[in-house]
């Protein structure tokens, strides 16, 4: 998998300005993102390519540098206050981040690092001025759009701001390659950013198979599981009244995850809404946890639920499913890809809670039913490991190097 430039390995500038891979997913900004960014570059690290992460310091007491694995580096930048910022109040940070980006190049000869992959809006941003700087070509995976989400609002979610907008169509204009998680992101690249088709590949996430696989087997009573940030895009509520519409049958519910984004205006409005659904007593709220704990939580589950307004992807339902959980999901965005319906899970059309109750049913209900597809959702997730995800991404970097020379 080694790629060569003039003889020697290439080191890979990896930018995730405003989420560090290195923070438990589940909390605050941290998601799928933060998963991709550490996993991918562990095994770019592992075929011999050293990968140097830049995201932004959120406290005065991490350390500049931080290693995660031999060939993996993470740099906290200091840009802006290490605390109380916001995302949204993020971009008038990225000055102050390429500056100290800018410092830690210029301390190595030139040409040090042979290429950027930046993700998320922001981190594009800081992209296409490195990408001029250094002369290297940048690729760029979104991740989310700012369009893409404003088309799906959730009720009390706010659009996403048309700086946002300008900023994404100046990244894929500059970028020289851009990665989509699915068919359905490069058509939306292509149809609402104008993308150059030739410069759109498509690569899946992938799921670390070593830790989510089967541990136990489902609990009784039968257990539905969301996992994930608490805010209107993931629609956690939608899960909550599907439950209060199955009152016949015997459940739990479990919210696995921290309060993010709009979210955290009201933090307790998930707790008050149990309550007000007459449910309080079956639905347990859980914090983010490690990897392996959420590995245990999805095999104790029946059926794990994702109701989300969009998905990019939806690494929730590819980790569930290797555990041998079947999942019930929005069919939105790349659940549709990682979600077989009616094979490993089932794919709701819109968010009825009526509809999400009907599809959960089966699996609390059914043991073998439930099995059965659990089986087939292993399989299914075995397509999907993080070494496919980084030989696919290298291939990606050798097009854009070689069309950039």
């Amino acid at each position: 998998m080694e790629l060569m430039v003039e003889g020697r390995a290439r080191r890979i500038a990896m930018l995730s300005a405003h989420t560090s891979p290195l923070e438990q997913p589940g909390s605050g900004d941290a998601g799928g993102m933060n998963v991709y960014v550490l996993e991918l570059s562990r095994r770019l690290a592992r075929s011999g390519i050293e990968v140097e992460i830049f995201t932004r310091a959120t406290s005065r007491h991490q350390p500049p540098v931080e290693d995660d694995e031999p060939g993996v580096r993470v740099h906290n930048v200091a840009a802006g206050p290490f605390e109380g910022l916001t995302k949204d109040e993020l971009p008038t940070q990225m000055c102050a981040f390429v500056r100290d980006v800018l410092r830690v190049e210029a301390m190595h000869e030139p040409g040090y690092f042979d290429l950027i992959h930046s993700h998320y809006w922001l981190s594009g941003q800081v992209g296409t001025v490195l990408r001029d700087r250094w002369n290297v070509p940048l690729v760029h995976t979104m991740h989310t759009m700012a369009k893409v989400k404003n088309l799906a609002l959730a009720e009390g979610d706010t659009p996403e701001p048309r700086g946002r907008v300008r900023g994404e169509q100046e990244i894929v204009r500059v970028a020289d390659r851009l990665i989509a998680n699915t068919d359905e992101e490069r058509h939306e690249l292509i149809d609402l950013y104008e993308a150059d088709p030739a410069k759109v590949s498509v690569v899946h996430p992938g799921v670390d198979l070593s830790v989510f696989e089967r541990t136990r087997a489902p609990q009784v009573p039968p257990l539905v599981l969301f996992a994930g940030r608490i805010q209107p895009l993931k629609s956690p509520d939608t899960l909550l009244r599907a439950s209060a519409l199955l009152a016949d049958v015997d459940h739990r519910v479990a919210i696995v995850g921290g309060v993010s984004g709009s979210g955290a205006e009201r933090p307790e409005a998930m707790a008050d809404l149990a309550a007000e659904l007459g449910i309080a007593d079956r639905v347990d709220f859980v914090p983010a946890v490690s990897q392996a704990e959420l590995a245990d939580w999805y095999s104790r589950a029946s059926a794990v639920c994702v109701p989300s307004y969009n998905e990019s992807f939806g690494l929730v339902a590819i980790e569930a499913q290797a555990c041998g959980t079947p999942v019930v999901a929005s069919r939105v965005g790349g659940l549709a890809t990682a979600v077989a319906d009616g094979v490993t899970g089932t794919l709701v059309d819109g968010h009825d809670p009526a509809d999400f109750a009907a599809a959960l049913r089966p699996y609390l209900t059914n043991f073998e039913f439930r099995d059965t597809v659990g089986a087939k959702a292993i399989e299914h997730a075995g397509g999907f490991g993080w070494n496919t995800t980084a030989a696919k991404t290298l291939e990606v970097y050798r097009e854009a190097w070689q069309e950039f020379t």
